[in-house]
């Protein structure tokens, strides 16, 4: 079934099996942001050192697209400086899912947006400091 609609199965097995779910209690950045039209919520966790992503942790609310999404991102960014981390685009992450149907291409655009959020969130506290 899943097939028919043009899920990969890198989709399906970040969907079935998402990595990194969950909050990080005091992070250093956060980041969440949702779609009004489709009601896709998703919230981004990180923690920092030497401005390095160390840990990332995401909570989605929304269809199995965001979820696959939100866990490839996190996938993707742990361990990157958060220079490198800010670089990964929507297009990045579909591409790193083997595509997504183009209905869900505004998935890939939010995950990036939380992870990219809670970069900025982190770097006006790191500011503030």
């Amino acid at each position: 079934m899943a097939q028919n609609i043009g899920y990969s199965k890198k989709v399906m097995d970040h969907f079935f099996n998402p990595r990194n779910v969950g909050e990080i209690k005091n992070p250093d950045g956060y980041g969440k942001v949702g779609n009004p039209v489709c009601g896709d919520i998703m919230e981004m966790y990180i923690s920092v050192k030497d401005d390095h992503i160390t840990d990332i942790k995401f909570k989605t609310f929304g269809c199995g697209s965001a979820i696959a999404t939100s866990s490839m991102v996190t996938e993707m960014a742990k361990d990157l400086h958060v220079d490198e981390a800010l670089k990964i685009t929507r297009n990045d992450v579909a591409s790193e899912l083997d595509g997504l149907p183009p209905q869900k291409m505004h998935c890939s655009n939010l995950a990036a947006g939380a992870l990219h959020e809670a970069i900025k969130d982190y770097q006006q506290k790191k500011k503030n400091k």
